[in-house]
């Protein structure tokens, strides 16, 4: 057991029978009444994210996890096969546990995160940062824009659809920031 006093961003924890991390907290010491933590907690199973407050020293179950680095090999009517880097052990990960699966190529090294009691697989995190060729894009003409950051949809490799400044062509590499699903600049 833990208390709230050990509370930090990416901590998972159980909570009314589920399986939580912590997105966001904040300790919060009123000038009348007793201390508590207010916190953002998405839910492992379902990804949703909910709003909670504990009272300050409240006893919480913290879970164990272990992050393992996982190559993606391809997908098909079972989930998402990855394969792990030193065992090459191959594991299938449905799609509901992948945020933005569609940004994935095959090659991609992920981080797969396991709860360790049972084994189980309870995320699939991107890396920060791919590069993807864009496939199909409007072309973008000059003194088209009122402003300069106008942006316009562009498909990539994997099928995914991501805006992009106008001057983005077909064929271009580009990367994308996989957390905040946009184009991030042109790859080297």
């Amino acid at each position: 057991m833990a208390t709230t006093a050990e509370f930090r961003n990416g901590l998972c924890l159980e909570f009314n029978g589920k399986l939580y991390t912590i997105v966001q907290f904040q300790h919060v010491k009123p000038g009348k009444g007793p201390a508590f933590v207010r916190t953002k907690l998405k839910n492992l199973e379902d990804g949703r994210v909910i709003e909670n407050t504990f009272s300050a020293g409240e006893k919480i179950n913290p879970i164990r996890v272990e992050r393992r680095p996982y190559q993606y090999l391809y997908n098909d009517e079972a989930g998402y096969n990855f394969m792990h880097q030193e065992t090459f052990e191959q594991i299938s990960i449905p799609n509901a546990l992948i945020e933005n699966a569609d940004l994935l190529k095959e090659g991609n090294i992920v981080e797969v995160m396991f709860h360790t009691e049972d084994e189980r697989a309870l995320t699939c995190e991107l890396p920060a940062f791919v590069e993807l060729i864009v496939t199909y894009t409007e072309p973008g003409l000059k003194g088209d824009t009122a402003s300069s950051n106008v942006m316009k949809p562009a498909t990539v490799e994997t099928g995914a659809t991501i805006r992009v400044p106008l001057f983005i062509n077909i064929g271009e590499k580009i990367r994308i920031d996989t957390r905040a699903r946009e184009y991030y600049e042109r790859a080297k």
